[in-house]
């Protein structure tokens, strides 16, 4: 139960650095194209600032997605076990997927820039197939639930 649990929070501590990182980047490519200048340095700082920034808000979003995604694929790998090393990373992307579809939705709302263009929700939801699979190469090699 321990190593489950610390598996689930490198899990989303790295989809929620990538996802992140990633909305940023995004940010910083739209400004580019406008003719801002944008350097390394810029970038980097951009980045840091939303790591922090977003932590209050996308970061418990995100383990809520997780929270609910992982031990649906737990289930369904108990029946598949075949399915082990792609129903993780594919609970991760659905999750991180569902959220940003419900949000928007149900709320009208878009916590996260990017994923208003099919190109960042699916950066999003790549996002989460990495936390998926970190949180499988985390877990134990060999797993009933």
């Amino acid at each position: 139960m321990v190593r489950t649990l610390g598996a689930f929070m490198v899990a989303v501590l790295v989809t929620y650095v990538a996802a992140a990182a990633a909305a940023t980047q995004s940010v910083m490519g739209r400004l580019l194209d406008l003719g801002a200048p944008v350097t390394l340095a810029v970038r980097a700082e951009a980045t840091w600032h939303d790591l922090l920034g977003m932590a209050s808000s996308y970061l418990p979003i995100l383990a809520v997605a997780l929270l609910i995604a992982f031990p649906v694929a737990a289930l369904v790998v108990r029946f598949l076990p075949n399915w082990r090393a792609i129903g993780y990373p594919l609970a991760g992307a659905v999750g991180v997927l569902a959220v940003h579809v419900i949000l928007e939705q149900l709320f009208m709302i878009t916590p996260v820039a990017a994923t208003r263009t099919l190109a960042g929700l699916g950066v999003q939801a790549l996002c989460g197939a990495l936390g998926g699979w970190v949180f499988l190469r985390c877990l134990p090699a060999r797993r009933a639930a």
